[in-house]
């Protein structure tokens, strides 16, 4: 998908394509996935959206900005920490080439308080 948009459009734009190649393709997955944050066991009012849910078993971020910061990896990772779940990709469509970081939750930050 991304040797055939390039670069420079709107994250937007690429979730919807990248959702349609995982049709094409019969990958299940489920789109702005809510994913609810607790604070000492109460759901707080707020919460996050990750953009893709794939097998149900790994979360799939994309961005479309000039790099990846360590924010975006910190984004991924507490998105990982409040779904219990532990492999997420992070995909940066927003530089020539695209971006890909794996991430896996290790049991040693599963509960670190950052």
């Amino acid at each position: 998908m991304h040797r055939t948009l390039g670069h420079g459009f709107l994250e937007a734009v690429y979730l919807n394509g990248l959702c349609h190649e995982l049709l094409l393709r019969e990958i299940p997955f489920r789109r702005e996935v809510a994913i609810p944050v607790f604070y000492k066991e109460m759901k707080l009012a707020c919460g996050y959206r990750a953009d893709l849910l794939c097998y149900g078993s790994f979360l799939v971020e994309l961005k479309a900005q000039s790099a990846l910061s360590e924010i975006d990896e910190a984004q991924a990772i507490n998105y990982l920490r409040a779904t219990e779940i532990d492999k997420a990709l992070l995909l940066n469509f927003g530089t020539p080439k695209l971006q890909i970081k794996r991430l896996v939750l290790s049991a040693q930050y599963r509960h670190r308080q950052f």
